[in-house]
């Protein structure tokens, strides 16, 4: 996979680019109406929904609570169960230990099930740069690894592609991965399913290794879960010899009584569907059946940093459905890409900065990379409050002096002092009011004068409130 997410531009940067675009645009706007509507209607199935949500943001709380306890019995039941356990500090450290795993079984290739941890630590680079080729089997992740690409939505990582653009990228690089492209391929849906279907079989049933992320931990047991739509995910997880899971420490659910309640969640809000058409889940090895030899990566990576947030931890509770990317305005207009990170989006915005730090340009924006309308909140199945958390992280680059928010803390100490001093701010008061009639309809300056093209500057009333109370209730 090209290029890397080092040394993007800041959020409105990018985003000016992409909203200039028709053809991602269109693309964008067809794909998150469609997807937010089949979830609209699937949630309202369920009279008891809004229990299902309060349940899951509980467990993940109460998880979260207790972390410490339940990575150590997650650790206990996966080695009495036949596997292996690492921990990993940072990215670094997760790509070094699972391309030392590769290399310890002599292969040189690897199948993937979709995994947004091994792309957050940038893993298919690792291994390609110690000689080891990474295939991503999942549809959307194979479409933006053909197109040297990146994934611009959780769930549908190509969301950002149409049909015709993926017959093309099929056509073309199919054939420098493996099984070239059908003579006269199509773009019709069904087609293009079968071509990849094709091109990955032989992949499958060469494999000696798979990769995989996990969408839960089941600390009773040890047992990992995957949930996936096409079956590629089965295929990776039970053909190969060795497989290595890497996963993010906040995914453990303490039962699997507790993880009823988000095979319930998770499909409604992220396919529309009444229970996902792969659950995968494994513990541990068996003789005879699956993997003979299984890793699990424990990744940091800035997790422990986040859970020291109280209020910016609640993105740990994140189950990656993704639909609070498919109701955003922001994000239907600008894109995935220009939010310069694997996660995307409102969640992006908000678990992005916590994880990386707020040290970059791309970094320190994307707090503000929304209007704050709040349906994000409306639809998270684990009530994540994230415009709460998105104002706590604009304080934070405001007080930290980011680039581009220096006049927003002038603004605020001016406010101060006017509050502490209320002669001042009578006088100011009066003042306004009385030079009403010279006031502009737009702002001046940059980001102001964007903000009022479209929007009517409150009218200033012809006397101050404290005039106006004098007058009427002396």
């Amino acid at each position: 996979m090209s290029g890397t997410y080092l040394g993007m531009p800041s959020f409105p940067e990018a985003a000016r680019e992409a909203v200039h675009d028709p053809t991602l645009r269109g693309n964008l706007r067809h794909a998150t109406h469609t997807i937010r509507d089949k979830r609209a209607r699937a949630v309202a199935e369920l009279d008891d929904w809004a229990r299902l949500r309060e349940a899951g943001k509980r467990i993940k709380d109460h998880t979260l609570r207790y972390l410490d306890r339940y990575l150590v019995r997650v650790e206990e039941a996966v080695t009495a169960a036949g596997g292996t356990v690492h921990w990993a500090a940072d990215a670094e450290e997760a790509n070094r230990i699972v391309a030392d795993l590769v290399k310890a079984t002599g292969e040189s290739e690897v199948v993937k099930v979709k995994s947004m941890a091994t792309q957050e630590t940038g893993l298919n680079e690792a291994l390609e740069a110690e000689g080891i080729r990474a295939y991503e089997t999942d549809l959307a992740e194979l479409i933006v690894q053909l197109g040297g690409d990146r994934p611009s939505h959780i769930l549908v990582p190509a969301i950002h592609r149409n049909r015709g653009e993926i017959r093309d990228i099929f056509r073309s690089e199919m054939g420098e991965w493996g099984r070239p492209a059908p003579e006269g391929l199509t773009d019709t849906p069904a087609e293009l399913a079968e071509a990849a279907r094709l091109h990955l079989r032989e992949k499958f049933l060469r494999a000696r290794v798979g990769i995989s992320g996990a969408n839960f931990m089941v600390a009773e047991t040890g047992t990992l879960v995957v949930v996936e739509s096409e079956g590629n995910g089965r295929m990776c997880l039970t053909l190969p010899e060795t497989l290595i899971s890497v996963v993010g420490i906040e995914k453990i659910v303490p039962t699997w009584r507790d993880l009823e309640v988000f095979l319930q969640t998770l499909p409604r809000s992220s396919t529309a569907e009444r229970m996902n058409p792969y659950t995968s889940m494994w513990t541990g090895t068996t003789d005879g059946d699956g993997p003979r030899t299984f890793h699990l990566v424990l990744l940091d990576n800035g997790r422990t940093d986040t859970l020291a947030d109280e209020v910016g931890r609640q993105a740990l509770r994140c189950i990656r459905c993704s639909a609070c990317l498919n109701v955003c305005p922001v994000y239907e207009r600008a894109g995935g890409h220009a939010y310069g990170s694997v996660y995307p989006g409102p969640i992006g915005a908000i678990l992005s900065p916590q994880l990386r730090g707020t040290g970059s340009e791309i970094d320190a924006s994307l707090p503000y990379a929304s209007s704050l309308c709040g349906a994000c909140y409306e639809v998270c199945p684990v009530a994540i409050d994230i415009p709460e958390v998105l104002v706590h992280l604009r304080e934070k680059v405001a007080d930290q002096g980011g680039k581009g928010h220096r006049l927003e803390g002038v603004a605020m100490r001016t406010a101060t002092w006017l509050l502490d001093h209320p002669a001042a701010l009578n006088a100011g008061e009066r003042l306004a009011s009385r030079t009403r009639k010279l006031h502009p309809k737009r702002l001046p300056g940059p980001g102001a004068r964007e903000w009022t093209n479209s929007r009517d500057l409150p009218a200033m009333p012809p006397e101050p409130f404290r005039d106006w109370w004098k007058k009427n209730h002396a």
